[in-house]
């Protein structure tokens, strides 16, 4: 049980050290961006990725985070998914400290206690016996139904995240990339059952695997802008709280899995909803993270200039001398 630990451990590290280093990079790209031209669109990371290419840092981020897939799947060889996922949790561990890096000042214990809530809470949830969210066989009809709810989700969760308030705008984008990485993990499932039962050419042919690999982008775009324009401990928390709720849906309505209704996970299901609103609220309400959401939407890729103090907003028009004349 050591290897499969310690790799799930490493893997947790890896993410939390990836996020903090593209979120680093974006802010200063983003701070490059003197005239904000980026932050008038819905979703300014998308206008500065080709800047996002040439940062080094940037591009550690990506080998880390690839760094970081590699020993989850390894972890997963050796253990179990019920073993290795809830440690993956501890990356909002890893993370707190990180981003409380930016603002030069260490978590407070109220921090820390908020991690720690929602991380056993998560850990709670994945842990208990019966409720691994994609166990059973697929049902591809209902996984496409799945997949195109699941799009118009996420239009609709950016949407709402328009104008609104830098810590809710976060939560709001990292929440539609949870979505998407839990659509990933089904398709993930479904992807390697076909490579390993049908061939590779029938799963090059089949929709699963381009479905897989627009997902898995879009959750990647979608968590930069959540880590750009916001809190990275908080964008975390909420990733790693909607990813698993929305995989446990999924299980129930498009793999068949069987909800237990044993007193011990139900209770255990209850004890983890407990822990989460908890440290959800202590993470909202925390000075530390408000002081780095308040630095990271004036210096990043927030997209609403008139809200944030110290934003520059965007120059005006020059007015059309050929109008005038």
């Amino acid at each position: 049980m050591l290897i499969p630990v310690l790799l799930g451990f490493a893997a947790a590290f890896l993410f939390a050290a990836s996020a903090a280093l593209q979120r680093s990079a974006v802010l200063v790209v983003a701070d490059a961006d003197t005239e904000h031209r980026a932050n008038r669109h819905r979703l300014p990371v998308l206008w500065l990725i080709r800047k996002l290419l040439r940062q080094r840092v940037w591009l550690a981020g990506w080998a880390t985070n690839l760094l970081g897939f590699v020993s989850q799947a390894a972890a997963l060889h050796f253990g179990s998914i019920a073993l290795v996922q809830p440690l993956l949790v501890t990356q909002l561990l890893f993370a707190l400290p990180m981003a409380s890096a930016v603002v030069r000042q260490w978590p407070a214990a109220r921090d820390w206690l908020a991690a720690l809530a929602i991380s056993g809470g998560v850990a709670c949830f994945l842990a208990v016996e019966g409720a691994a969210p994609l166990d059973g066989s697929p049902d591809r009809g209902r996984l496409v139904v799945a997949v195109l709810v699941a799009v118009v989700v996420v239009v609709v969760l950016v949407q709402l995240a328009q104008h609104r308030g830098p810590l809710l705008h976060s939560a709001l984008i990292a929440s539609a990339a949870g979505m998407c990485y839990a659509i990933s993990a089904a398709l993930m499932k479904l992807t390697t059952d076909d490579l390993l039962v049908r061939g590779v050419l029938a799963t090059a042919i089949d929709w699963p695997g381009y479905a897989l690999a627009l997902s898995t982008l879009t959750g990647l775009l979608l968590g930069q802008q959540a880590y750009g324009s916001g809190s990275l401990s908080a964008a975390i928390a909420v990733m790693s709280i909607v990813n698993p709720a929305v995989s446990y849906v999924l299980g129930m309505l498009a793999f068949h899995a069987t909800l237990s209704t044993e007193p011990g996970p139900l209770a255990a299901s209850a004890g983890a909803a407990v822990l989460l609103v908890a440290g959800v609220f202590g993470l909202a309400h925390s000075p530390t993270v408000q002081r780095e959401t308040t630095r990271t939407a004036t210096h990043g890729v927030y997209p609403v200039t008139d809200k944030v103090p110290g934003k520059v907003a965007a120059p005006a028009q020059p007015p059309d001398t050929c109008a005038q004349e």
